[in-house]
């Protein structure tokens, strides 16, 4: 490397889109069990607005710990520049994908250059360029977690009970509302895999990119009321969430559940009068289900639909692009 120094996005002070400034900063040095990794693509994901916006819709007991200036970011491709001597299995030159130390907010991806875990990281998939495997790491490993496999025991900071994902086959239908964004398109696509029915909830514009992706049924919730027209459903991922959330409960058989993605509002005793359980959790970096997931997208079993790209110095204009909504896939920042 010819520098010591870098370009990275930060956020100085909490507010809209643009308080995103484009800093000359020192490149990080990889700690114990850590590579240098120069990123070529980061995913754009909430919690980089999250946390830009100053944490303000997350519970105050919940807010993880940060301090000023703060690089946003959680996902990147990129190729390994650097080693630190206790790190086995990856090598100068290596390209990875990774969803970096969440769910703390100390991932730094929007930048050059990044200290990544090397816990948290996998091989791209060679089947994929840098872009699309960017775009991979948190929405995959959000549907990965609430649907295949939880993956760790670490308790939700949003309920007491462990989620665990209901068994996935040819005889369980399941609705995914929000199925075009980047958690819903992930999970449509797994819940596919395993040989259930989906019904997809998004806006008419998503139709046929959906039908694509494998879904069975479709509803555009600006025409219709999908809780009017859904009956006897196992399993709604609900990767909009909100207090709109409880509608769907109507949707669900006895006996089935609910995964509000972001945390919804719920009532026990209107949930246990309809026999269904609401149950989430929260994504947490795991560099060997991204391997897990990254096989499937190497086979084109799963893609990776790309909403829009951005340079890593429009950073603005891509939370601009998140705000507006009816996302299509992911959003990813390239790093020349």
């Amino acid at each position: 490397m010819p520098t010591h120094t870098m370009r990275a996005i930060r956020v100085h002070e909490h507010g809209g889109p643009e308080v995103l400034r484009y800093d000359e900063v020192p490149i990080p040095e990889p700690g114990p069990g850590e590579v240098l990794v120069r990123v070529h693509a980061v995913g754009v994901n909430p919690p980089d607005w999250y946390l830009r916006d100053g944490l303000t819709n997350l519970p105050a007991e919940t807010r993880p710990k940060f301090s000023l200036p703060v690089i946003p970011g959680t996902d990147l491709s990129g190729v390994v520049e650097a080693v630190a001597p206790d790190v086995d299995g990856l090598s100068v030159g290596d390209e990875v994908f990774g969803l970096l130390r969440f769910p703390s907010f100390d991932g730094s991806t929007y930048a050059e250059y990044v200290a990544a875990p090397a816990s948290d990281l996998a091989r791209k998939p060679a089947g994929i360029d840098h872009v699309h495997a960017a775009g991979a790491p948190m929405a995959g490993l959000t549907a990965w977690q609430f649907l295949i496999e939880l993956g760790h025991d670490h308790p939700s900071p949003f309920q007491a009970a462990q989620h665990r994902p209901v068994p996935l086959d040819a005889n369980v239908t399941v609705l995914v509302n929000g199925a075009a964004g980047g958690v819903g398109h992930f999970a449509l696509q797994l819940a596919k895999w395993k040989g259930a029915r989906v019904i997809a909830v998004a806006s008419g514009a998503h139709e046929s990119f959906l039908s694509e992706l494998g879904a069975d049924e479709f509803i555009d919730y600006t025409k219709n009321r999908p809780e009017e027209l859904v009956r006897d459903v196992d399993l709604v991922l609900d990767a909009v969430g909100g207090p709109d959330s409880k509608r769907f409960l109507r949707t669900l058989k006895r006996g089935g559940s609910q995964f509000p993605v972001f945390f919804g509002e719920f009532d026990e005793e209107e949930t246990a009068k309809l026999g269904v359980t609401v149950t989430g959790t929260q994504v947490r970096s795991n560099g060997a289900q991204l391997a897990e997931l990254g096989r499937l997208l190497d086979a084109g079993t799963v893609r990776v639909a790309i909403d829009s790209t951005f340079a890593l110095a429009d950073a603005r204009a891509a939370h601009e692009r998140a705000a507006r909504g009816h996302i299509q896939g992911k959003i990813v920042l390239t790093v020349a």
